[in-house]
């Protein structure tokens, strides 16, 4: 598959599903206090869709990038190949440590990766 047509497959929901913004709170409150989470989650339901380039996205995280052999990047690949919109991701920039945390969606930007390291991702960023 060229990275064209891997990028012009990839769909994407208007917004964020309602659901990540609870598993973004859940993640978040392992690194920071309550009141910090309540108000970074506040900051997210606000924020306007923008897009980064995954490679970009995963640089500014200095995650790793996990394989198909996870089930919920599998999962995420099936809905890319039969064109099931995707929910944007969810970013938090730490300025402090000079990166960004994926609150949500790292099972989604792996998936993307693997199609196409320089496909479009939509997301909120705080």
């Amino acid at each position: 598959m060229t990275k064209n047509s891997a990028s012009e497959k990839i769909l994407w929901l208007p917004d964020v599903e309602e659901h990540d913004y609870p598993a973004a709170d859940s993640y978040l409150r392992i690194i920071y206090n309550d009141k910090k989470v309540a108000d970074m989650v506040a900051r997210l339901r606000k924020a306007a869709i923008v897009e980064f380039k995954s490679k970009d996205i995963f640089r500014a995280s200095q995650l790793s990038l996990l394989g198909i052999s996870n089930s919920h990047v599998e999962k995420d690949r099936k809905k890319i190949a039969n064109r099931v919109a995707l929910s944007p991701l969810l970013l938090v920039r730490d300025e402090i440590n000079g990166k960004v945390i994926i609150a949500d969606g790292y099972h989604r930007l792996c998936a993307i990766y693997g199609f196409d390291e320089d496909a479009i991702i939509r997301c909120k960023i705080i």
